[in-house]
């Protein structure tokens, strides 16, 4: 091998040692465990629209995690998402439905990670019913029903994280959630000042379908999240869509009141 050749190969080795392993997953610096939150959901103007429950139970490496949302028009949003966390965040089954007049269609969603078999039943408000069954070949660090977690244990010095996501239009297809840090807000807690690392997340439908969505007013707006770091991570506040062509709703946890 010629000296040239030979520096090409040590700076090819070294390009692939430094650049993180396609499919790797995030890695559990924080595992989940028992948990219930109160969560409330509003309109960008502050009209509370729903309250919600995140509620986790785990047994062993295996986290099974609840979010629902029950609407004060009657509709459901109610998302389980089964997980391990020994290393990396590992997707095992996710369960999704929304159903209702504050969603455009009725959906019902399930994804077996291991097998790559994705389900979707849609209704649209005319009563329209479709039925897809697909084959995917899902990588193993799917993100559905896991981004709130996903987020705590991704470093808020991060400048680019990009995580596969299946989404439904209502036919499934992989897409990419792209990750990135806009630094610091500050809220208060208390009488004390706090900061929260604020995360943007944009969909990268990629392909054909990704360059002619911006044309066409269909890419998803971006999701903001709001993450406090430190020894015990924790979600304080997103805004964005929960489905395709839904309206920008706030997330955000909420304290008992006692009567």
């Amino acid at each position: 091998m010629t000296k040239r050749r030979a520096t090409l190969a040590r700076v090819l080795a070294g390009l692939i040692a430094f650049s993180p392993a396609l499919g790797d997953g995030v890695k559990v610096r924080h595992s989940e465990g028992m948990a219930h939150g109160f969560l409330v959901l509003q309109s960008l103007g502050g009209e509370t629209l729903a309250d919600g429950d995140l509620i986790q139970t785990s047994r062993g490496d295996r986290v099974t995690s609840r979010l629902v949302f029950r609407f004060r028009d009657g509709s459901v949003h109610d998302e389980t998402a089964v997980f391990t966390q020994a290393g990396s965040f590992r997707l095992v089954k996710d369960h999704l439905i929304q159903k209702g007049p504050s969603f455009p269609l009725s959906l019902d969603i399930t994804i077996d990670s291991a097998s790559g078999r994705v389900d979707v039943r849609s209704r649209e408000k005319d009563g329209t019913e479709k039925v897809f069954s697909e084959q995917l070949e899902l990588p193993p660090d799917i993100s559905n029903g896991l981004i709130f977690t996903l987020l705590k244990n991704i470093p808020p010095s991060t400048e680019r994280r990009e995580l596969p996501m299946v989404a439904s239009t209502p036919r499934p297809r992989l897409v990419k959630l792209v990750v990135t840090s806009a630094g610091d807000d500050a809220l208060s807690i208390g009488g004390s000042t706090r900061k929260a690392t604020h995360f943007i997340i944009k969909v990268d439908v990629g392909g054909i379908a990704g360059l002619v969505a911006p044309l066409i007013g269909k890419q998803p707006p971006d999701t903001h999240v709001w993450i406090l770091p430190g020894e015990a991570p924790a979600f304080v506040r997103s805004e964005g869509p929960l489905a395709i062509d839904a309206p920008i709703w706030r997330i955000e946890l909420v304290s008992p009141v006692w009567k």
